[in-house]
């Protein structure tokens, strides 16, 4: 595994190439910009190291008035992975407020002269400032513009990459219309979108495996939710990206 250090911030990057990879997935962990949950780094890193993956995780930097530095982190790390892997496509996979993360990256890069992503896995996500907000995230993020620069189904327009989302309906942290809101804003741009929402499950599965379930916060494995991974892998393979040679 190489590790990387950013030059701007204390963010890190932690990256493990796969023998024949087909693409890379840069993970971001959720934790409401506060704090960055073990759960959904290396458990899901290995996973898609099993299906011929590379996988990199970003320990990006969390507190509180973190404004763009985040997202900035991201890009950066994107650009990193650009140049060890330069011919794979790179997609971006975020869970809650690291779902934000990579969700912000995908409707923001071109506007911040940003790294771009082929495509974005968002799993849990938050998105938007508004209505049904995640008001801890939000808020670690800044007040007054940040609020709509980050409320993110304002910002899909026609160069937002691929994306596929998934939620639990009965989600009580951050309310599935986090999903329906950038998923509606996705198909009026005319992207391509994939959503699937399951009835039943707490926030934060990750995984949804043995492997990450924490009992005394109600998270058990659950086979329906658990499937998010198979069908991320089908419709990432019907993007037909390919090398980049």
């Amino acid at each position: 595994m190489k590790q990387y250090s950013c030059p701007f911030s204390e963010a890190t990057l932690a990256v493990q190439p796969a023998e024949q990879p087909k693409a890379v997935v840069l993970i971001c962990p959720g934790g409401a910009y506060q704090w960055l949950s073990p759960r959904e780094m290396w458990p899901v890193g290995n996973a898609f190291l099993a299906q011929d993956y590379g996988a990199a995780v970003l320990s990006y930097t969390v507190g509180t008035d973190l404004g763009t530095l985040p997202l900035r982190e991201a890009g950066w790390a994107v650009g990193v992975l650009r140049q060890a892997f330069p011919y794979l496509p790179v997609y971006i996979v975020g869970f809650s407020a690291g779902g934000h993360l990579a969700a912000s990256l995908a409707v923001h890069a071109h506007r911040m002269n940003l790294e771009k992503v082929d495509a974005a896995v968002l799993c849990y996500p938050v998105i938007s400032a508004g209505r049904y907000a995640h008001v801890q995230s939000i808020g670690n993020l800044g007040k007054g513009p940040c609020e709509d620069f980050f409320s993110l189904e304002r910002w899909v327009d026609k160069d937002t990459p691929p994306v596929f989302l998934w939620h639990t309906a009965s989600d009580e942290a951050v309310p599935v219309h986090n999903s329906l809101l950038f998923a509606q804003a996705l198909l009026d741009a005319g992207a391509v979108c994939a959503l699937h929402i399951y009835p039943h499950g707490v926030h934060g599965l990750s995984l949804a495996t043995k492997e990450v379930e924490e009992p005394e916060k109600m998270r058990y494995a659950d086979e329906q939710v658990a499937s998010w991974f198979s069908q991320c892998l089908l419709w990432l393979a019907s993007l037909k990206l390919g090398s980049r040679k």
